[in-house]
C-alpha cells in the first residue's frame, strides 16, 4: 500500500532537494550503479599521483611517521585524557595541521591523497590524535580554506596551519545530530546592523573547549522561510557571551580529544565573520564533511593495517593444542577477511581522495559509502584481532581494548552509519526515479527497464570469475532498485529496511569497483615486491568474492526477510506498557 507523505515529510524532502540537488549533478560511478551501469572512465585507471606529488607524499609520510613514533604515546594520551600542547605544536611543525593548505598561508600544500597518507599513519598509531587532526583540519580549517574570504584566510589560516591556534567545527546540538537541518542556535541581526546576536548551545564538539577559531552553525532570518536558514559563522572564544560549559566530556574512547559542550548567550558576532554565503551553512557543512569522511577512511585504514600485522604476528607465535594459532581455520578466516577488507578500504580511500584532487563536482555518495564501509570494517577487524589474542587482548598492556573503544565512535561521528545507509539508498534511488519519470511521465505506467550486465574489461583470466559475477550483480541490483520504486513510489523514503539494503549493496558495489580498478593496475604494472603483490592480489580477489556473497544475501532479503516480525516485536516493547 502506498502512503501519502505527511506535511513534515514533504517539507523535509523539499529541504533535501534544495540542499543536495540544487548544484550541478555530475554523473559519477556510484550514482550510475543504480542504473545498472559501470562507468568505466570514472573508475579506470586506478589513480596514481604524478612523480612530484608522490615524492612530496613520501617526504610527508616519513616526517609524520618519525614524529608519531618518537613523540606520541597513545596509551598515555588515553590514560591522561589529553593530547599535550607540545604534541599539537609538533603536529603543526611537521605540516600535519595545514597539510592541504597552500604554502603562502602557512601550509604544506599537499593533495588530498597525500594528506590521507599522513592520516593513515596517524590513525594506525593513535586514534585520538587522528580525530583531533580531522576536526582541526578536515572540517575546521578546511571550511575556512574552501569558503573563507581573502581577509578571513589572511587573518586565521596561517596560525591554524602552523598549529599556533586550534580549529573546531560546531554543528551538533541537543536536537541536531544526524538531523543536521534541525539546528536551533539562532543568530538575529544586531541593532547596530553590523553583526548578529547568537544564542544557543552546542555539544559533542571535538576541540570545542580548546579551539581559538570555531565554525558555528546558527539559524538566521529568511523572508521566504519562516524557520529561517542556517548560516556559518567564524567565532572566537574571546567574544562576550561565549561559554565553555564542559571542556572535556568524559567518554568511552578517543579520550585524548577535548569534546566540549558550549553555550552562546547574547554573543555578538560581526557580519564580516559570516563564513561562505548567508543562509547556505548546511551546504558548507555537507561539503566539509565530504573531506572529513575521506580522511576518516584513511585513519581507519591505518588502524586496520596495524591490527592485521599484529594478528598475523600473534598467530605465527602463539601455540595452543600443539599447533600455532595460524594453523586453525577460524583464525585463518579472521585474518583473511581482515586482509581483504583492509585492502578494500585502502583502495576506496585513495580512489575517493583522487576525486577531490581532480576537482570532481560531486562525490557525496562516494564519501558516505567510504565512511560507512571503513568504519564498519575496522570495528570487525579490531574485534577479531582481540579475539585472536584471547584473554591477553582484553588487558590494558595490549592496545586492543583501547582501539576497540576508540573505533566505536567511527560508526557514529560525521554521520551515523544507519543514517548514511538510508541516505545512500535514497539519493541513488532519487536519480533513478527521475529517469523513470522522464521516460513515462506517470508512475503508474513505469515498467522495468531491461539492462544487460554491463561490459567490464578483464585484463587477466584470474579476474574473470569475480568480474563476471560482479557485472551480473550490478544488473540485478538495478532491477531491484526499479522494483522498489515501482512498488513504493514516494513512500520509498519511509522504507528504511529497503533503503539500507540497497544502500549497503551499492556501497559494496562501489568498493568492489575500486578494488577491481586497483587489481587491474597491479596486473598491468606489477609491484617489484613479489610477496606483497601476491598478498594484494589474493586479498583483492577475496574481497570481490566476499562482497558478492554479502550482496547476494542483501538482495535476497528484499523479499525473504523478518522485517514485519521485527517491527511487530519492537512495537510490542515500545508501546505504552510494553516495558518489563
Amino acid at each position: 500500500m502506498v502512503h501519502q507523505l505527511d506535511e513534515l515529510q514533504q517539507k523535509q524532502l523539499k529541504q533535501a532537494e534544495e540542499l543536495l540537488f540544487s548544484g550541478p549533478q555530475e554523473v559519477g560511478f556510484a550514482k550510475e550503479l543504480f542504473f545498472g551501469r559501470f562507468l568505466q572512465q570514472a573508475i579506470l585507471p586506478y589513480p596514481a599521483p604524478a612523480e612530484a606529488e608522490r615524492e612530496a607524499g613520501d617526504r610527508a609520510v616519513r616526517d609524520v611517521r618519525q614524529f608519531v613514533t618518537e613523540k606520541i604515546d597513545p596509551a598515555k594520551i588515553d590514560a591522561e585524557a589529553d593530547i599535550p600542547l607540545d604534541t599539537i605544536r609538533g603536529l603543526g611543525a611537521v605540516g600535519v595541521l595545514g597539510a592541504t593548505i597552500a604554502p603562502e598561508y602557512g601550509g604544506r600544500g599537499l593533495t588530498q591523497q597525500n594528506y590521507c597518507r599522513m592520516m593513515e599513519v596517524i590513525g594506525g598509531h593513535c586514534a585520538a590524535t587522528a580525530v583531533f587532526v580531522n576536526a582541526h583540519h578536515s572540517i575546521g580549517l578546511r571550511a575556512l580554506q574552501l569558503f573563507g574570504t581573502e581577509s578571513q584566510r589572511q587573518k586565521w589560516m596561517g596560525p591554524l596551519a602552523r598549529g599556533e591556534k586550534i580549529a573546531a567545527f560546531a554543528l551538533t546540538e541537543p536536537e541536531a545530530g544526524s538531523d543536521a537541518a534541525n539546528v536551533r542556535t539562532t543568530a538575529h541581526a544586531a541593532p547596530d546592523g553590523k553583526g548578529f546576536i547568537l544564542n544557543g548551545q552546542k555539544r559533542y564538539i571535538t576541540n570545542g573547549g580548546i579551539a581559538q577559531v570555531l565554525t558555528v552553525m546558527a539559524r538566521t532570518h529568511d523572508p521566504q522561510d519562516p524557520d529561517g536558514k542556517v548560516t556559518a559563522f567564524l567565532v572566537t572564544p574571546d567574544m562576550s557571551g561565549f561559554e565553555v560549559v564542559d571542556a572535556r566530556m568524559p567518554k568511552c574512547g578517543i579520550r585524548g580529544t577535548a569534546t566540549a559542550r558550549l553555550a552562546f548567550r547574547d554573543m555578538y558576532v560581526p557580519r564580516e565573520n559570516i563564513l561562505g554565503t548567508y543562509g547556505k551553512g548546511l551546504r558548507l557543512a555537507l561539503t566539509v564533511l565530504d573531506f572529513g569522511r575521506t580522511t576518516f577512511g584513511a585513519s581507519c585504514t591505518g588502524a586496520a593495517k596495524f591490527c592485521l600485522d599484529k594478528a598475523v604476528e600473534y598467530a605465527r607465535a602463539r601455540q595452543q593444542f600443539g599447533k600455532y594459532l595460524g594453523d586453525f581455520h577460524l583464525v585463518k578466516q579472521k585474518i583473511a577477511q581482515a586482509a581483504a577488507n583492509t585492502f578494500a578500504m585502502e583502495s576506496a580511500t585513495y580512489h575517493t581522495a583522487a576525486l577531490i584532487d581532480r576537482g570532481a563536482e560531486d562525490y557525496m555518495l562516494e564519501t558516505a559509502m567510504l565512511k560507512v564501509f571503513a568504519s564498519d570494517a575496522l570495528w570487525t577487524i579490531v574485534n577479531d584481532t582481540l579475539q585472536i589474542y584471547g584473554g591477553a587482548g582484553y588487558f590494558c598492556d595490549q592496545p586492543f581494548e583501547r582501539m576497540m573503544r576508540d573505533a566505536r565512535i567511527n560508526l557514529i561521528g560525521e554521520g551515523a552509519n544507519d543514517v548514511l545507509r538510508s541516505f545512500v539508498g535514497g539519493v541513488g534511488l532519487r536519480h533513478l526515479g527521475l529517469e523513470l519519470l522522464e521516460i513515462t511521465k506517470h508512475w503508474s505506467k513505469v515498467g522495468l527497464l531491461r539492462r544487460s550486465p554491463p561490459a567490464i574489461p578483464v585484463p587477466h583470466s584470474r579476474l574473470q570469475p569475480a568480474v563476471a559475477r560482479y557485472s551480473r550483480q550490478i544488473s540485478q541490483f538495478a532491477r531491484q532498485c526499479q522494483l522498489a520504486l515501482i512498488r513504493h513510489r514516494e513512500d520509498i523514503v519511509n522504507q528504511q529496511y529497503i533503503l539500507a539494503r540497497l544502500g549497503d549493496t551499492a556501497m559494496e558495489l562501489f568498493v568492489s569497483g575500486c578494488v577491481y580498478s586497483r587489481l587491474v593496475t597491479l596486473i598491468q604494472h606489477p609491484d617489484a615486491d613479489e610477496a606483497r603483490m601476491r598478498k594484494d592480489m589474493q586479498s583483492g580477489i577475496l574481497y570481490l568474492d566476499s562482497a558478492w556473497r554479502r550482496n547476494a544475501r542483501r538482495l535476497a532479503e528484499l523479499t525473504d526477510n523478518d522485517d514485519a516480525e521485527e517491527i511487530r516485536t519492537a512495537d510490542a516493547f515500545l508501546s505504552p506498557g510494553g516495558h518489563h
